[in-house]
């Protein structure tokens, strides 16, 4: 097996984190996300300032606990994930975290990297107080509920609906992480 892991990202993978974005968008959410709305997000202006975002919030970052994690096989840059204290009203945001996007490139999928990544932002958040951590997943995003579910995150009951042009519903999960 390759050299796999999870580093804190640097200002030099934006780049690829833009594209990972852009590309596990166009892979994951075309039946999910409308054409319009989907297209505005992915397309070349998009990527800039995808790019521009990224390399912003890894050098960066509003707090020390706001972080973008990479997943890495050898020097590839496979996926990513942010997190940061909650600002949903509802949490508190000295013990509640939320990650924000957790991506991997569709040609690394299923290698474990979502995994890694995952393990990886607990053990930051759990060093740094937190003890729950939430996330908004779309609704219609089967694979990735069923993902997070299978790591024991489940509904908390919060919904929002987003204005993509349509409604498009989005659930919050949560889990504990309080212990290892």
């Amino acid at each position: 097996m390759a050299d796999v892991g999870v580093r804190p990202a640097r200002r030099e993978d934006a780049d690829a984190v833009a594209r990972i974005q852009v590309r596990a968008w166009l892979a994951g959410y075309q039946e999910i996300v409308p054409t319009a709305a989907l297209a505005d997000m992915t397309g070349p202006h998009a990527l800039e300032t995808w790019r521009q975002r990224w390399a912003e919030a890894a050098a960066e970052p509003p707090t020390p606990r706001h972080r973008v994690l990479v997943a890495v096989q050898g020097t590839t840059v496979t996926g990513f994930a942010a997190h940061s204290p909650a600002e949903d009203p509802d949490h508190d945001p000295v013990t509640t975290a939320e990650l924000l996007t957790m991506l991997v490139d569709p040609d690394h999928g299923r290698a474990g990297h979502g995994s890694r990544l995952l393990a990886a932002t607990v053990d930051l958040l759990r060093e740094d107080g937190f003890t729950t951590l939430v996330t908004w997943v779309f609704e219609a995003h089967e694979a990735m509920l069923a993902f997070f579910l299978s790591a024991g995150w489940a509904p908390d009951g919060a919904v929002r609906t987003l204005d993509m042009g349509v409604p498009v519903r989005m659930v919050r999960l949560h889990t504990d992480i309080s212990t290892p």
